[in-house]
């Protein structure tokens, strides 16, 4: 499972995962407690693989973000989202210095980090695009 199939829901504490599609819009399952829920067209959802950090040159996808993390942290969880804004500041800087301060806000830092520690808690470490593995494999076929 990667990116693509977790969901952030406005209005709706932590993460989902897609479990199932229906005639009116899907099944989630949510990574806190574990519970079902019904979401539908009205619901404003954001798929994590489709989400971007800006920096100076570009933007960095929300997958790279949490590689990062992993890589500094060693797989394990990352600072709390609740620590103080210039504590998250500093920590982002640290995996991102090059963010854009401007367009990234605390409030930002504060989501990737729960939506970091909530994935770790789940057991989900695998934080590459689907896409990337498909190029890896054409590329295997391209130097045959």
């Amino acid at each position: 499972m990667g990116l693509d199939k977790i969901l952030a829901i406005s209005g709706k504490p932590g993460l989902y995962e897609l479990t199932a599609q229906t005639r009116g819009g899907f099944v989630a399952k949510s990574m806190l407690d574990g519970k079902k829920i019904a979401v539908n067209m009205r619901h404003n959802v954001s798929i994590l693989s489709e989400i971007a950090i800006y920096t100076y040159t570009e933007e960095i996808p929300l997958g790279e973000v949490f590689q990062k993390i992993k890589e500094k942290e060693d797989g394990g969880a990352a600072i709390s989202h609740k620590s103080s804004k210039k504590e998250l500041e500093d920590y982002f800087s640290e995996i991102l210095p090059d963010y854009d301060e401007d367009r990234v806000y605390a409030s930002d830092m504060k989501k990737i980090f729960q939506w970091y520690n909530i994935l770790i808690e789940n057991g989900f470490t695998d934080f590459s695009k689907e896409e990337d593995s498909a190029k890896t494999e054409e590329n295997k076929d391209e130097e045959e």
